[in-house]
């Protein structure tokens, strides 16, 4: 009898395994991909191109600000016509969205192939700059920052690339000690502005 209870109580182990594993396996959580071809899917590759587009520099500031300032604009559209039917699209707007994510598509591509390449130098302040838009690169990537997010957040790129472009041309190619702790504090709040938005609870559309 001593030593049918161990045997038992092992037996009832093993049995119980099986439902052990599946309950831990049910609290796992599920990650969803957007159906190939859909319009949630269409926008999630447009935002991938964009963002290799920033790293790689062949989208400049203000190329990337004007795309994903229509991004925003279609975005807030399939909201806006989700909420009026019921979470869906009718087949009208879906090919309204479609032809928009077409066009966007065109853009990117002839933006990215142009003779447009944002230039930072090895420089202090060119370095600075280079970080940035990778940390925009990434945030548009993961989707941490929203199309409306990275369209204001390059606006105040193109301004700062603007200015230092205009002073660099003022001073024979180079910045004064005075421009360049300006260009610093510039960066130094675009810098925080791209951490709020990558740690706000807004998230870009999947």
């Amino acid at each position: 009898m001593r030593r049918t209870l161990p045997i038992l109580a092992l037996a009832t182990l093993f049995a119980s395994a099986p439902l052990f594993a599946q309950q831990t396996d049910s609290t796992q959580p599920t990650t969803t991909q957007p159906k190939e071809g859909s319009v949630n899917d269409r926008r999630q590759d447009q935002q991938d191109r964009i963002a290799n587009g920033v790293k790689s520099g062949q989208l400049t500031a203000g190329e990337t600000k004007n795309i994903e300032g229509r991004e925003a604009n279609v975005n807030r559209e399939i909201k806006d016509d989700r909420q009026a039917n019921d979470g869906k699209l009718t087949a009208q707007e879906r090919q309204q969205v479609n032809r928009q994510q077409n066009n966007l598509s065109k853009s990117i591509y002839n933006d990215k192939h142009n003779s447009n390449t944002a230039h930072y130098g090895n420089n202090e302040v060119g370095q600075r700059r280079e970080n940035q838009q990778d940390r925009i690169a990434q945030g548009i990537k993961s989707g941490q920052m929203t199309a409306g997010e990275a369209a204001r957040t390059e606006n105040r790129e193109q301004g700062i690339n603007q200015q230092v472009h205009a002073d660099r041309q003022a001073n024979g190619g180079k910045l004064t000690g005075q421009e360049r702790r300006q260009v610093n504090h510039e960066q130094n709040r675009a810098s925080h502005q791209i951490y709020r938005q990558k740690h706000n609870n807004k998230v870009a559309p999947k």
